[in-house]
This record gives structure tokens, C-alpha cells and sequence, in this order.
């Protein structure tokens, strides 16, 4: 390469580089490569680990280790000294070097603080490869290990650096920890796994291919990651997929999540009311349905499952409301993989336009299915899940238990009470508490004996060995199916017999959520745009209530009832002060409660799948391969 291609290249580098640093100027972010000492201090760092030599990604070169060399350069590296200085002549002579025999061999020295690399020596190496669009650059590289902390960005890096063992990778950055055994089950490979070379190079073409779309499509704005964003497309796509796409049905298919990429920067909105009739204007009501065609998708039969048969009556329920405004359609006990997305696509040759997935585990087929059809509305009742393509609905439960629970105080002789919780997963840990709220009001030194139906398959039969004599069990499905041990009951004589129950209401949230789609038309249900939306209904939306047994006390039942309208008209909550999403991922215990959440490691079998899903701390448990990744 001759002189005169090398000045023509510090030529482009230097317009460049005063190009950036006057943009940083205007927009009052600094102008020149960020200072590591200057970032950090030691009481910030927990240690240094030596990595060896590192195909270290070019564009996470954010500064320089000190002060040194840095006004030489703009934020971008690219040079800010006029061609006839020493450092011009340099940079032109590493240059020539680079597109000459010899090339730019000699790896650069840096110390990577949270990803970020700071240049120790080899400044000018880094501004001419970045010149030239290099995607990486090789470099002998020491860790600074930060502090542990509870910070996000923290965990997620303490995540990264227990993965990076197996991936050898620095490109691949998530902004959330629990991510990488994520892309691990992805990928189709264990937990464990430690990629080949192969793989590593395969993955980096797919990642480096996924990520110019990506950007394009304005990924670049977004608080998120690249890694984040391939993560939401794979779990609608798979990535053997990825690199036999055009780069044109590679975009489309990421616009068809782009919803749920965009919703990683939103927190979940949480609808507690049912929505209300509205005027939507003249549009609006043009697009308002005569008519809807609904199906309902179960991976559970009716005749074999309590919850699917509620679910079931709640369908049922619609349909004697809405009369023939409303066709259903039933698919039960599919298979929450390919059978249920074929289920799904059948409904919607049907005609279906609003899909109703009533179990948490077809949240996989629902996002898949989503994304082919935008236009058809897919809910699936769990709570939490961050998606803006599928909506999630779900019932306060926790107010009937506040009420069961000041029932149970004002029975109780001793101020021992009983309560087998079901699985940890979200609202459970709510309704402990609630209840252990309501058995406080009328009963201030009560104690709860909490067992968990997850850890031990006797665990009310156990209790009531042990005398307690007022035991919480689980709740009714519905109204009609009153069979004993269901909710709050009393032990006599060996025998069980109930007081009062919460219920869920499934026919009251589908007329509610088919009814609004009639006043207000579709949009009511709120745009499939940036957001994830949770419905989580109670009693003033009549999704829940409370029977009370025939044997209760005629003061006692006053009582309930008082409770139960305060909570109709918001005159009395169980958790005052406390938002609703506090409410919703409550992970810990009031302290009249003698028991604890209990450990994954503790569940029986049977019941670790839900808490996969719907845990109080799923993001800590280890992916499997037949469960959907979230």
C-alpha cells in the first residue's frame, strides 16, 4: 500500500473523527474514548483475572485504561491530529502495515471492565481496524471483576462470566441474568455444554447476519441488546432458520416480533379493572364486530382436570350470555407443542379471531402463533409474561383468601391455623399473606401453619394429625363443584368440613373481555404494540368470589359479607400501600406465617413444570428441553 493510500485513509479517519466529536459536543455527551481509571475505583473491583489472548468485538472498545493518549482521539477512536504530527505519522505507518505483507499482527493489551474494553496499549491499532470496519481485534485482555451486587446489570454480568467459559464469546451480551442457559436450550444443547470451534463460528454468522436487520429496524434505539433481541426470535423461530433466510424474509420475521422485542424496554401493564364501554369514534365503530368467532384451547380435558372444566363452564357461560353474537370453538388436551399450534392454525381456518389458551404451558404456541397472525387476538391465562404479542389473563385470588382468612381467625380456639399453598408461583405468595392479613384482623395473635400440596402429597391430612383443626386447602374451581376438602375447613371427628371458598369466575372474565371487544371495538383490548399487558381481575370485575359454606355462624357470615363489599368498592384492601405489581411478584411471607417458599430442588416432579413457568423465581431455574423458553 503506498503512502499516498495511507494519507487518503487518515484523511476519511480524521473527517470522521471531528464529525464525531462535534456531534458529542452538541449533544453534551463527552467527546473522547472513556477513562477506566477515572470510571472506576478499587473499592469497586472484587479481583483481576487473566484471560490470555481474546478475539476481542471492535465495537465494544469503549476507551482507554488512563488519561494518557485519549484528547488524540474522538469517541469513536477515529484520530482528531492534524496528518503532520508524530501520531499522524504513526497512525499512516500502522496503516500501510495493515493492508501491506506484514499486516497488524501484534494483539493490543486492555482491561475489560462489565464488557466494556479500555485500550491499555494500542490505541493507534484499534483507530486504524476500526478505520477499515474490522469487526474484531485480537488482545491480551485482564478482567476487572466488579463487586457483587443486586444491580441488573451486575447479575447479568456475573451470568455472562459463568457462561463464558463455555461460549468463549464477548459479542454474545445479555442485559438480563438467567439469559445464556436461555440461548443454550435455543441452540438445542445442554445446560452444560461447551461449544466447538464450529459452533462458535456458526453461531457468530447468524448473530452477525441477525444483527444488521436488527439495527435497521431501529434496534440500535432501544435499551436492549442484539443478544436480547435474537433471544425473543428464537423463541418463535429456530436458528438453523436464521442463516436460510433472505435478508428480506429475515426482517419480516422480525418484524412479526417486534412487539414482544420492543416490550423487553417496558415493564408489563397490569389491567386490574375489567375495561369499560367507550366511544372510539366514527372509525372505531366501523371497525367495531358484529360478530366473534372465539376458541378455546386446553392441553387438559374437562372430564379429567377441574381446571379445565371450569374454563370450560366459563365458555359455556359466554355463550348462554352472548347468544349468537358469539360462535366458540373447543380444542382440548393438545399437546403443548406442535398439536397445539395446529390447533391454533385449525381455529383460525375456522374463523376464529380471538383465541382463549387456557393453561400457561401453550404460551409457546401462542407466541408462535401470534406472530403469524397478527391480526388474530391470542390470550393465554398466566400471569407475567412479558410479551406484547399475546395478552395474559389471570385472577386476584388473594382477596377471597384475605376473607377466608379473617373467617378462619374469628373460629379459631387456639390461633392455630392450617394452610396448604399449592406451588410457588406468582399471586400464591399474595394469598399466604392475605390470608394470614384477614386471620390477624380478627384474631392478633394467630399463627398460619403453611404447608405446600408441591413438597408433600398429604400435606392437610398431615396437619390435621398434628390437631389443627381450621386448614385452608385449595380452592374451588367453580361454584357448582363444591367437594370437600375444598377451601377453608374445619377437622371434626376425623372428617373435613367446609366453611367457605374463594372461586374463580372464567365465565364473567370471557363475557367481560368479549363484551368490550362489542362496545369499544378491538382496540380496547389495547394495541398489539410496545407493551405487554396482563389482565389480573378480582372481585370488582366479578372474576372471583367467595361461597360461603351453609354451617358458617350467621355473625361470622355479617362479617364476610362486610369484608367482601369493602373489597367491591375499594373501601378495604388487603395489602394498603402496596402497588400492584408488589402484589403480583410477592416473594416473601408475612411473619405470622411459620414456613418458607420452598426451593425448586424440593418440589415433586409433578409440579416443577408450572413453577418453570409461573415461579416466584423462575428466572434463576435452569431451562429444560421440553419446556418453553421464556
Amino acid at each position: 500500500m503506498s503512502r499516498q493510500e495511507a494519507a487518503v485513509q487518515y484523511a476519511a479517519a480524521l473527517k470522521q473523527g471531528r464529525k464525531t466529536y462535534h456531534d458529542c459536543v452538541l449533544r453534551g455527551r463527552y467527546p473522547y474514548p472513556q477513562v477506566l481509571d477515572e470510571i472506576i475505583s478499587e473499592t469497586m473491583v472484587a479481583g483481576q483475572v487473566d484471560l490470555g489472548v481474546v478475539e476481542i468485538p471492535i465495537d465494544q472498545i469503549k476507551g482507554t485504561k488512563t488519561a494518557g493518549r485519549r484528547t488524540a482521539f474522538a469517541a469513536d477512536f477515529m484520530p482528531l491530529l492534524d496528518p503532520d504530527t508524530e501520531f499522524g505519522t504513526k497512525w499512516m505507518d500502522l496503516c500501510a502495515a495493515h493492508l501491506g505483507d506484514e499486516g497488524i499482527r501484534e494483539p493490543i493489551r486492555c482491561f475489560e471492565y462489565l464488557g466494556r474494553f479500555y485500550v491499555q496499549e494500542g490505541n493507534k491499532r484499534v483507530s486504524v481496524l476500526r478505520s477499515y470496519g474490522a469487526p474484531v481485534i485480537p488482545g491480551y485482555v485482564t478482567r476487572m471483576v466488579p463487586v457483587w451486587s443486586e444491580a441488573p446489570e451486575i447479575l447479568a454480568y456475573y451470568d455472562f462470566m459463568e457462561s463464558y467459559p463455555r461460549t468463549k464469546l464477548y459479542r454474545v451480551r445479555f442485559s438480563r441474568a438467567g439469559s445464556f442457559q436461555k440461548l443454550q436450550k435455543a441452540l438445542g444443547y445442554e445446560p452444560d455444554h461447551v461449544w466447538t470451534d464450529d459452533e462458535r463460528r456458526r453461531f457468530t454468522a447468524g448473530y452477525t447476519y441477525f444483527q444488521e436487520p436488527f439495527r435497521k429496524l431501529g434496534g440500535g434505539e432501544l435499551n436492549i441488546t442484539t443478544a436480547d433481541a435474537l433471544l425473543v426470535w428464537l423463541k418463535v423461530y429456530e436458528f438453523d432458520q436464521l442463516v436460510s433466510l433472505s435478508t428480506a424474509e429475515l426482517t419480516k420475521s422480525i418484524k412479526a416480533v417486534w412487539a414482544d422485542i420492543r416490550a423487553l424496554t417496558e415493564p408489563i401493564e397490569v389491567k386490574t379493572d375489567a375495561p369499560e364501554p367507550k366511544d372510539s369514534g366514527l372509525l372505531g365503530r366501523l371497525f367495531k364486530p358484529a360478530h366473534l368467532n372465539v376458541a378455546f384451547v386446553s392441553d387438559q380435558l374437562p372430564k379429567h382436570s377441574d381446571w379445565a372444566r371450569a374454563h370450560d363452564l366459563g365458555r359455556q357461560y359466554l355463550e348462554a350470555v352472548m347468544g349468537e353474537r358469539v360462535t366458540t370453538q373447543v380444542f382440548d388436551g393438545v399437546r403443548p407443542d406442535g398439536e397445539a399450534e395446529a390447533a391454533m392454525e385449525a381455529a383460525i381456518e375456522n374463523g376464529a379471531q380471538l383465541i382463549f389458551a387456557v393453561t400457561p404451558p401453550l404460551i409457546g404456541a401462542c407466541r408462535k402463533t401470534a406472530a403469524r397472525h397478527p391480526d388474530v387476538r391470542i390470550l393465554n391465562c398466566s400471569v407475567s409474561m412479558p410479551y406484547a404479542g399475546v395478552q395474559t389473563y389471570y385472577s386476584r385470588i388473594y382477596e377471597g383468601k384475605f376473607i377466608a382468612g379473617a373467617i378462619a381467625g374469628a373460629m379459631s380456639r387456639d390461633g392455630r391455623i392450617g394452610y396448604v399453598a399449592s406451588s410457588p408461583i406468582f399471586g400464591v405468595p399474595a394469598s399466604i399473606n392475605a390470608f394470614a392479613q384477614g386471620a390477624q384482623l380478627t384474631n392478633p395473635g394467630v399463627r398460619i401453619l403453611l404447608r405446600w400440596s408441591c413438597v408433600e402429597e398429604n400435606a392437610m391430612e398431615e396437619l390435621a394429625r398434628q390437631g389443627v383443626t381450621l386448614i385452608s386447602n385449595r380452592d374451588i374451581p367453580t361454584p357448582d363443584r363444591i367437594r370437600e376438602p375444598w377451601g377453608l375447613c374445619r377437622v371434626e371427628g376425623g372428617k373435613f368440613h367446609a366453611l367457605a371458598s374463594p372461586y374463580w369466575h372464567w365465565g364473567n372474565v370471557y363475557t367481560n373481555l368479549v363484551r368490550s371487544v362489542f362496545n369499544g371495538g378491538w382496540e380496547v383490548l389495547g394495541p398489539r404494540g410496545n407493551q405487554a399487558v396482563n389482565y389480573w381481575w378480582g372481585m370488582n370485575s366479578r372474576a372471583i368470589d367467595i361461597l360461603l359454606g351453609e354451617s358458617l355462624p350467621a355473625g361470622i357470615r355479617q362479617l364476610a359479607e362486610i369484608l367482601r363489599r369493602g373489597i367491591i368498592d375499594g373501601s378495604i384492601q388487603p395489602f394498603q400501600g402496596a402497588t400492584t405489581e408488589e402484589i403480583l411478584h410477592m416473594d416473601r411471607l408475612s411473619g405470622c406465617v411459620e414456613g418458607s417458599i420452598p426451593a425448586y430442588e424440593d418440589l415433586l416432579p409433578m409440579a416443577r413444570s408450572i413453577v418453570r413457568l409461573q415461579g416466584v423465581y423462575r428466572e434463576g431455574i435452569p431451562p429444560e428441553k421440553e419446556d418453553p423458553i421464556l
